[in-house]
């Protein structure tokens, strides 16, 4: 069983990872909860590659994907949380997905993934023709994505480019030699992000995306409320010990707490995006959550930080 608090209790600069490591760890359990909301009677949303992705990282992180978590047992307090978090997963994927038909109804055709991870929309949704989806994430987690799809026949239903770069290096130069024009509008996507990056890092990433946005481009973000409160090292050990019976029953240690850059003073995405020439709608996630039928307990949701917002933004003239 690997514990990744104990390998590696925080962030390094410069650190990578592989899909079962660090922050890619945290890809699979995203898509792990896709997967098993596609299995659901009446599912929100349907990823029919989420299960193959997270299947193929091993049989632990299979039944993870599973429809039923047989793991869990008889604990009828993490069978709640794992409900919730399946819950939270299908209603933020169904906010983008509906997103993307927005824009690309609007003409926009050139789209931006950012920390892609082992997001399926250049192979699942319906694209309109000409469209071209650039997936930017370390190269070993696009490495596995396409090998594992590709190894399975899966075909992209848009020009799909993975672009491997660290969003903490330079990734426009790396974006634009893969055929990116600054000059089109841009449909940008920042799902499951901020929170990886460093408070400096958010806001150069919203600069640079900014900078290279023509009038018309859209973004979506995952603003997530970061509250101190939540972030203690109390609330973080009681966290941890929730996560016991993924640990025990499948030797799986996903502590996303211990990835994430809290309590760092960071910006609020919705604020910095509006004071930087962006005019944008926002949800919070609760809401968004009860109008899809799968409402949530608002303490509950703050205790594992999914209390944030969902935003749409559109740039209509110059970001500077």
């Amino acid at each position: 069983m690997t514990d990744l608090s104990d390998v590696r209790p925080g962030r390094a600069e410069g650190d990578s990872w592989d899909i079962t490591e660090s922050v890619g760890a945290t890809a699979l359990a995203v898509a792990a909860s896709r997967a098993a909301e596609t299995v659901q009677p009446e599912p929100l949303i349907r990823d029919e590659f989420a299960f193959l992705l997270v299947a193929a990282a091993g049989p632990a992180w299979a039944q993870l994907a599973g429809s039923e978590p047989h793991w869990i047992g008889d604990d009828p307090e993490a069978r709640r949380i794992h409900d919730m978090a399946r819950n939270y997963q299908a209603v933020r994927t169904h906010y983008f997905d509906d997103y993307f038909t927005e824009v690309t109804h609007d003409g926009i055709r050139q789209v931006v993934i950012l920390a892609a991870g082992l997001d399926s929309r250049a192979f699942r949704l319906d694209w309109p023709a000409g469209t071209i989806v650039y997936e930017i994430d370390q190269p070993k987690v696009l490495h596995y994505k396409t090998e594992t799809l590709h190894a399975h026949g899966a075909l992209a239903r848009a020009e799909h480019v993975p672009v491997p770069v660290d969003l903490r290096d330079e990734w426009p130069a790396a974006l634009i030699d893969a055929g990116f024009d600054p000059g089109q509008p841009t449909a940008w996507l920042a799902e499951g992000l901020l929170p990886y990056l460093p408070a400096e890092a958010q806001d150069r990433l919203f600069e640079l995306v900014g900078a290279h946005s023509a009038p018309g481009s859209r973004v979506a973000v995952e603003g997530f409320a970061m509250d101190p409160a939540s972030f203690t090292p109390e609330k973080r050990a009681a966290r941890r010990a929730r996560g016991e019976k993924m640990r025990a029953s499948l030797g799986l240690d996903i502590d996303a707490d211990a990835l994430m850059y809290a309590c760092d003073g960071r910006a609020d995405a919705a604020e910095w995006l509006a004071s930087h020439g962006w005019e944008v709608d926002a949800v919070s996630s609760a809401d968004e959550m009860a109008r899809l039928g799968r409402a949530a307990d608002a303490d509950e949701l703050a205790e594992f930080g999914l209390d944030g917002v969902l935003l749409r933004a559109r740039l209509d003239g110059e970001s500077r």
